[in-house]
């Protein structure tokens, strides 16, 4: 659960501040607020952790993704590239653009596979948005390369990777834009919420006029008097978001570290079972530790293995628990809009996600609990395998 589970007195009395302020809108109010932004201060704070030029706060890591589509002047006809195994607001921030989506397979880091990338390029694709699952890098070194090769901009949808690394930069970085998510589940969490980043200037204001119904921040134009100059929607972060975000973001790198330890344990405990094959790394050390994911021989023991974990009231994470909001072949009500419009079109993700088992990493795991888990795994594998 990363920052939920460590939600407490610190978080309230940041909201408590807030809240007696009485503005909880992010722009204006200057004296009644006196002069107080909790949403500017979380932006700066979090760029500087991240790394980067600008950060922008949003209402959720879906609006992240949408705000950046626009930032980029994506449109109807044009088409972004993203992957199969994914949270399903990835596909919708492109389809609510008008845009069409073209997934690719995954490989074994069950993130974004570069080959079958450089296989769906077309005249028509104006960006690249790898995804960094469940806290692991996709491989940006091969993304990368292919996309400037052919002048593509990449947007990461790191909504699931807050705070995980690729080669010493944070995950959301290396791209044109960077997407975050702050739901409840993420590692950093304000309840909802989400950021876009980007060291591009023009492409920070684009982002900043689309998220608040195309108005022009300009500090020596009143809000109101500003002019028109793009259509945008609402996608404001408020500022109990931004005060709750600054509380959460002072802990991330504890929660990360607790998460990537723990991960470790288990991990090393499990090593042995001769049949586990371990989901590939990209960057061992930029993984976010959230989940240990890991492949077994077929689908058919997977199921076997998953329903002994489910007795022994161990829970998996997304694989196979929610494999149907995360997996392009199981999405029936949207791939009318998702070339080549067929729910087997993504043969290899899918023999992979079927025999694949993810375990969720905790920060406040115990040594009973750990425990629990990995001798579940053993008596599974010593059940099913």
């Amino acid at each position: 659960m990363g920052g939920a589970e460590l939600i407490g007195k610190e978080e309230q009395e940041a909201v408590s501040e807030v809240v007696g302020r009485g503005v909880l809108f992010r722009y204006g109010f200057n004296e009644k607020r006196k002069n107080i932004f909790k949403v500017l201060d979380f932006e700066n704070q979090f760029s500087k952790y991240a790394g980067c030029k600008y950060a922008l706060g949003v209402s959720s890591g879906s609006a992240a993704v949408r705000v950046s589509v626009a930032a980029l002047g994506i449109k109807r006809g044009d088409e972004v590239i993203t992957q199969s195994f994914t949270f399903v607001a990835t596909v919708e921030g492109v389809l609510e653009a008008g845009a069409t989506p073209v997934l690719t397979e995954v490989d074994a880091s069950l993130n974004m596979d570069p080959k079958d990338l450089e296989a769906k390029i077309t005249d028509k694709t104006r960006a690249i948005m790898p995804v960094h699952m469940l806290g692991v890098p996709a491989r940006m070194d091969e993304i990368l390369a292919i996309a400037r090769k052919r002048n593509i901009p990449v947007i990461e949808d790191s909504c699931q990777a807050c705070g995980s690394g690729y080669k010493g930069k944070k995950t959301g970085t290396l791209g044109a834009l960077g997407t975050y998510s702050f739901d409840y589940v993420k590692t950093l969490t304000t309840g909802e919420g989400g950021m876009v980043v980007t060291d591009d200037k023009k492409l920070y204001e684009r982002a900043c006029e689309y998220h608040d119904h195309g108005h022009v921040h300009n500090p020596e134009v009143p809000r109101g008097e500003d002019p028109h100059r793009a259509t945008g929607f609402n996608y404001r972060m408020t500022e109990i978001q931004g005060a709750f975000g600054l509380v959460q973001l002072d802990r991330l790198n504890y929660v990360l570290a607790e998460q990537r330890k723990n991960k470790g344990e288990i991990k090393k405990a499990i090593a042995s079972i001769p049949q586990v094959q371990f989901r590939d790394l990209p960057d061992p050390a930029g993984d976010g530790g959230d989940t240990l994911a890991f492949f077994l021989p077929d689908a058919k023991v997977a199921r076997a293995f998953n329903d002994y974990l489910a007795k022994s009231k161990v829970d998996t994470k997304i694989l196979p628990s929610a494999m149907n909001w995360h997996f392009a072949g199981h999405w029936k009500h949207m791939i009318q809009s998702l070339p080549p419009y067929r729910t087997d079109a993504w043969p290899k993700s899918e023999a992979l996600l079927k025999r694949a088992i993810a375990l969720p990493i905790s920060v406040k795991m115990s040594d009973e609990q750990k425990t629990r888990v990995i001798d579940a795994v053993l008596k599974a594998a010593k059940e099913v395998l």
